[in-house]
């Protein structure tokens, strides 16, 4: 079965990535995997005690549930019988959690631009890494 993944970080390029994704999934009789990745460094720089840092970590993680949560729902309908995994990944920057996600996938999906502000700028664009990156065919999805 073909395997599609799909970046979701809460963004409009992002839902429209996942709408794209699903209606690929539907014409590709394939799985789809929506992965939201992000690093909580602000709780580590500031050196938070281990149990301030885990309540840190945890309403992360939780965000994260909650902003995959909310765009599977979204596209639930349209989805209909095609079945989408959801998958935080903590502790990894978004292109190397999309690109190692994508080792053993048929395509890779992501939206033109994210949630990234400065970090983006500066680190080059998720959408960039993993078209240089990713070892499968990545789609770029434009939302205007």
């Amino acid at each position: 079965m073909a395997k599609i993944i799909v970046g979701v970080d809460g963004s409009p390029h992002a839902q429209a990535a996942l709408q794209w994704a699903v209606e690929e999934a539907r014409l590709r009789g394939a799985s789809l995997t929506a992965v939201y990745a992000y690093t909580p460094y602000s709780a580590e720089l500031y050196g938070l005690p281990g149990e301030q840092l885990q309540t840190v970590i945890d309403e992360a993680d939780n965000q994260a549930e909650g902003i995959l949560s909310e765009a599977v729902a979204a596209v639930r309908e349209e989805a209909g019988a095609i079945k989408i995994d959801t998958e935080v990944a903590r502790g990894e920057s978004a292109a190397r959690a999309l690109v190692d996600r994508s080792s053993d996938a048929d395509m890779l999906v992501v939206g033109s631009r994210g949630r990234g502000g400065i970090a983006g700028m500066l680190l080059g664009s998720v959408s960039q890494q993993a078209a240089q990156h990713s070892p499968c065919p990545v789609t770029i999805i434009r939302s205007d």
